[in-house]
């Protein structure tokens, strides 16, 4: 029995529900997420919107298409970071460097004593966690860019799907 394109981008967009879903463990478990990392996060927010709607049975293509390119999204921008991480490449100054550039901070930041709360200035460059030598961004742009192999098959096995002039959508 093979899987439809439909069932394989449901099972892409739970597994951007359990990438979430872990960031989620990682962030209540103490380690507060940088700038980019939150970046990484909404891709995978649209993947598993686009999930829900492929279980709705609205029209199967351009949902597999946005499924494919918010994977292909979050698992560039995890490889972006792991080279800010790794200092491969310089990024964005807003979150990474010496911390020299206060520019972009505000008062708050600048006194984290002034605020009620904790500071949670966490830097982009810096690694907070990792496991076999990969960071948690590295771990995303992995498993981002083996949902997006998922979606570009279900893609490929959609298109392949001969059309019918039905006027209601392809389940």
């Amino acid at each position: 029995m093979t899987a439809s394109a439909k069932q394989i981008g449901a099972v892409a967009a739970a597994g951007s529900a359990m990438l979430l879903m872990a960031a989620f463990v990682f962030q209540a478990l103490g380690y507060a997420p940088c700038a980019m990392c939150l970046w990484q996060r909404y891709p995978h927010g649209v993947a598993m919107g686009v999930g829900l709607l492929l279980l709705i049975g609205l029209p199967v293509l351009p949902l597999l298409v946005v499924g494919a390119a918010s994977a292909v999204t979050t698992a560039a921008l995890g490889f972006f970071h792991t080279g800010v991480e790794r200092d491969w490449w310089e990024g964005p100054t807003s979150c990474t460097g010496s911390g020299l550039d206060m520019s972009n901070l505000s008062g708050a930041d600048l006194l984290p004593s002034a605020t009620s709360g904790p500071s949670t200035l966490v830097m982009c460059d810096e690694v907070a966690w990792e496991f076999v030598a990969l960071s948690m961004a590295s771990w995303n742009a992995l498993w981002s860019a083996t949902l997006a192999g998922l979606w570009l098959v279900a893609l490929a096995q959609q298109m392949r799907k001969p059309r019918s002039k039905s006027p209601y959508p392809a389940t």
